[in-house]
């Protein structure tokens, strides 16, 4: 088994019912059923797509699938939830990303791992640093180097309050 980690986003059609029914989606297909998942954090989208905030955070899991088989799963996932493929960085029910495989480097013409751009997202790395504080990535850096002031502020962390209640 390997230990995953997988970035969730979704900005469109309810997002916050779009993460918890991919969370439900990839406890199927997690080892066991057993699934970590941090808190959901709003963020301004990238890019100059004019479009609403993104709800994202990021899911730990155990797996047995090989990392293209994975991904399979997670664009299977994404479809199955509406995901339309338009623009780039443009507006979506739903965002799936291969963080992390265990500790495995990974550059294929479908799959980078690490993920190539998690380094610079605070979308990814402050949800990423709740649920593995201490985790070192396959480069051998540690996550929490990599953490600014700047980065936890420009997130807002979504209370169980705002959970309950549409966005």
């Amino acid at each position: 088994m390997t230990l995953v980690y997988v970035a969730l986003g979704a900005n469109l059609e309810q997002p916050v019912q779009q993460l918890n029914q991919a969370v439900a989606a990839l406890t199927k297909i997690a080892d066991l059923g057993e699934i970590t998942v941090s808190s959901f954090y709003s963020s301004t989208p990238m890019g100059d797509i004019s479009q609403p905030d993104y709800i994202n955070a990021v899911a730990r899991f155990q797996t047995q699938l090989a990392p293209i088989a994975l991904l399979d799963a997670l664009q299977n996932i994404e479809q199955q939830q509406g995901r339309v493929r338009k623009a780039h960085w443009g507006p979506r029910t739903l965002d799936l990303d291969l963080l992390l495989y265990g500790q495995q480097m990974i550059d294929q013409p479908r799959l980078q791992v690490p993920h190539y751009g998690m380094k610079q997202r605070s979308f990814v790395l402050v949800p990423l640093a709740e649920i593995a504080e201490d985790l070192i990535l396959p480069c051998g850096q540690a996550l929490a180097s990599l953490l600014t002031i700047e980065m936890h502020q420009s997130l807002h962390k979504i209370s169980s309050k705002e959970l309950i209640s549409p966005l």
